[in-house]
């Protein structure tokens, strides 16, 4: 795929855009060149990280599988591939570390590794994600075609996975007596996006289970008489019933429909309403449910869909002052995150380790670059 230089790619399209989209492109690379020198320091951290045999870990040396998707999804949010770019070893390494964790049921990971064995779905998500991107970009013909075939085990496996309200847990249902929770949903789910992008068959049944799993789970937080006011958000766990609703599952349920070009969604809208209000955007990095990084992973991703106009289209009865923007965002996030980040590169905070934050962060702060398809507008 051909690689444009980001500065280079505003100016070649702002003349297809309006003017508003064209002064948030250009803008987008003004702020991209700034904090480049962070986003360089980052990944040359985290590409000196990668063991021997491909792999990135948490602290401890635990979930190897979802720390080597989501290291590889950052240096492939870089504008590198397999085959090509800086960081091209890496990445190649880490698809060849995957594939061979791949098993003859379709899982991406070893249920028998006690590094993995209790949360192997998240693992199998992030994988299956980060290989249906770098298939897209994987020119080898030989190599493409394993990755297909474990792509497409990969989904089968998912499928399978799901409980029979619609979710996914921590592991497979039938390993876990059919218990769901939001956040792995949230992770079948848009890996199963990015393999339906990829052109690898997705069962419509299963993504339509999905959404209903979503829907159901969703607990309207504030009424009013006007639909497009109403607050909503999304709990714990559908099976288990009840429970405060989560800020992060919220914005991670409304980064799923937007994956699946549903900007207009009444729940999309409700959603939207709630992180307005409970999801706080600041350079202090106020955080009142303990998982920013995960939190902003995904709100960042709602808000660059969002961009300039669109907050505007679904609440026309917002004043400008109070409209969600992408630039908005965008000033008060990257001045937090570049503001916490260690002199080698790294980002510490959570208790997943650096691993994990260095590279949510990275994902947020490359998204005006454009190079994952499952982020882009």
């Amino acid at each position: 795929m051909l690689r444009i230089a980001l500065p280079a790619l505003a100016l070649a399209i702002a003349v297809l855009l309006t003017p508003a989209m064209a002064a948030d492109e250009t803008k987008g690379a003004e702020v991209f060149e700034r904090y480049k020198p962070v986003i360089d320091r980052g990944l040359q951290w985290l590409a000196r990280q990668q063991a021997r045999d491909g792999h990135w870990e948490a602290m401890n040396g635990q979930y190897p599988v979802a720390m080597t998707a989501l290291a590889g999804l950052a240096l492939l949010a870089e504008g590198s591939t397999p085959s090509q770019g800086k960081y091209a070893k890496e990445i190649d390494n880490a698809v060849e570390y995957l594939l061979s964790r791949a098993q003859k049921n379709g899982l991406i990971g070893r249920p028998d590794d006690p590094r993995e064995q209790q949360r192997y779905m998240y693992g199998h998500g992030f994988g299956t994600l980060f290989l249906a991107l770098a298939y897209g970009e994987e020119n080898d013909e030989k190599r493409r075609k394993e990755m297909e075939n474990v792509l497409k085990k990969a989904v089968e496996f998912i499928a399978r996975a799901q409980t029979r309200l619609g979710g996914w847990g921590y592991v497979s249902a039938t390993d876990n007596a059919d218990f769901d929770e939001g956040s792995v949903t949230i992770t079948q789910v848009q890996a199963l996006r990015a393999c339906k992008n990829a052109g690898i068959p997705v069962p419509k049944e299963t993504i339509d289970k999905a959404h209903d799993y979503l829907k159901k789970s969703t607990m309207i937080s504030s009424h009013d008489s006007d639909p497009k006011k109403i607050e909503a958000g999304v709990i714990y766990s559908l099976r288990q019933g009840g429970g405060n609703i989560r800020p992060p599952l919220t914005a991670a349920g409304i980064a799923c429909l937007f994956n699946a070009g549903e900007y207009k969604n009444e729940l999309a809208i409700k959603w939207l309403n709630y992180c307005q209000r409970h999801i706080p955007v600041d350079q202090l990095g106020r955080d009142s449910f303990g998982h920013w990084e995960y939190t902003h992973f995904y709100f960042a991703q709602v808000m660059y869909t969002l961009g300039e106009d669109r907050h505007k289209e679904l609440r026309p009865d917002l004043p400008d002052s109070q409209l969600m923007k992408w630039s908005r965002y965008r000033d008060e996030t990257f001045k937090y995150i570049a503001s916490r980040q260690n002199q080698d590169g790294s980002w510490s905070q959570g208790y997943i380790g650096p691993v994990y934050t260095t590279s949510l962060h990275l994902l947020i702060l490359q998204l005006d670059r454009g190079n994952l398809p499952i982020f882009q507008r």
